[in-house]
């Protein structure tokens, strides 16, 4: 069967699906909602089983048609894109037959994609790129994603000879503000294990990421009228300025690691005279140091506080997602699949770590083991993004592939 993931992809990256990291709302933008529709109706035409709900999650189940009992696999993506770069009006262009040249986005011609820049271009001679058109991201991130899984299932239902068990699918919005797998239904995904379609370059395989925390200091500090303050005001805003002032600058940063290195992040810092509060993000491969962290941030908001004392801090932390590969290296033969399946299809696999996380870290931890696989993103969040047509091809035959190597167990 010929591939549609072309042509899927370039009709979901012009819907205008960015999430909204201030709203409460699920999804946090209802546009988001637009592209679940056209997924329902692509669904449809298929002829494969789907339900929706209010959050803009699509479930989707073709049925095995082998009459043996094998395990149950879901292949996950997001529908959202990230809120870092204008997501309206997206104009995909594809740059065929690519040579290695300079790519100048003709809307923004100071948008311009060198090897130099991005060196795995050169890797990608002879295949056709999509990018944006200068003004927005392209969303790769994951519609490239979300495209694979779609061609995926429309191959298997084309093509009977496929064997495959119980094959799911899973479209969530809001991933990129972390709520990715907020209102996921684990009985109506029904499945044993998964894989997440939401990385980088051809081959790329992550089954670890980032554990990670937030951390809110609020600081109560001591109001007075300022003409007559000496003695007596003591400025929560000055506090939390020094809090941070005393963080670590060359480690223990993101502008300064890489890697298996972890860092503390303020992310936001507000407040007035009386009351402040800063707001971290705390990341670590090693979950046992994210408490570090947040010791280390306590105990420099408390040396400073020696300096004010009639103010008091409160330290609040939640968790927000915990590395995959604990629950992962527990079920090896998850990851074993997905590396036979890239080699039958002639793709090698490259290991990877996400410094970051992915729905399928979540959901590795609610119990269904799901590491990610590459849907060939490039560039993410920026102007600059970019995706290869013949990349994508090769999710395709991965997913296929993956789905007749369950029919091996």
């Amino acid at each position: 069967m010929p591939y549609t993931v072309t042509e899927r992809f370039l009709k979901y990256v012009q819907i205008d699906t960015q999430a909204d990291p201030m709203s409460s709302t699920f999804p946090s933008s209802m546009k988001q909602k637009d592209l679940t529709a056209i997924i329902c109706k692509e669904l449809e035409e298929m002829g494969v089983a789907f339900t929706t709900n209010d959050a803009g999650y699509v479930y989707a189940h073709i049925p095995a048609n082998i009459d043996r009992k094998v395990p149950k696999i879901f292949f996950c993506a997001h529908l959202d894109t990230a809120p870092d770069c204008s997501g309206t009006d997206v104009k995909p262009l594809v740059h065929r037959d690519y040579q290695g040249e300079d790519i100048v986005l003709p809307d923004d011609p100071s948008i311009v994609l060198t090897p130099a820049q991005f060196p795995n271009l050169l890797n990608k001679k002879g295949h056709d790129i999509i990018t944006a058109s200068g003004l927005t991201l392209l969303g790769s991130d994951d519609k490239s994603g979300v495209a694979i899984i779609m061609d995926a299932l429309y191959q298997l239902t084309q093509d009977s000879t496929i064997p495959h068990g119980d094959v799911k699918a899973l479209f969530t919005t809001d991933e990129e503000i972390g709520k990715g797998v907020a209102k996921v239904d684990l009985g109506l995904l029904d499945a044993d294990f998964g894989y997440t379609l939401d990385s980088g370059d051809l081959g790329c395989f992550e089954d670890e990421n980032f554990s990670a925390n937030a951390l809110k200091l609020t600081i109560n500090g001591v109001s007075a009228h300022p003409g007559y303050a000496k003695g007596n005001m003591e400025n929560a805003i000055k506090i939390a300025s020094d809090i941070v002032a005393r963080l670590p600058k060359l480690t223990l940063t993101p502008e300064t690691t890489e890697a298996k290195e972890g860092f503390i992040h303020p992310t936001k810092i507000q407040g007035g005279l009386e009351s402040a509060t800063v707001d971290f993000i705390l990341r670590d491969f090693e979950t046992a140091k994210l408490d570090e962290y947040a010791s280390l941030i306590t105990d420099i908001a408390h040396d400073v506080l020696l300096g004010y004392p009639n103010s008091t801090v409160d330290v609040e932390v939640k968790v927000q997602y915990r590395n995959m590969k604990d629950v992962l290296d527990n079920h090896s033969h998850v990851t074993k699949t997905a590396l036979k399946a890239m080699e039958n299809v002639g793709v090698k696999p490259v290991y990877g770590s996400i410094r970051g996380g992915t729905d399928g870290a979540a959901l590795s931890h609610m119990g269904l083991p799901c590491p990610n696989l590459f849907a060939g993103e490039q560039a993410i969040h920026s102007k600059y993004e970019w995706v290869s047509v013949q990349d994508m091809q090769k999710g395709v035959d991965t997913v296929l592939e993956i789905c007749k190597l369950t029919t091996e167990m």
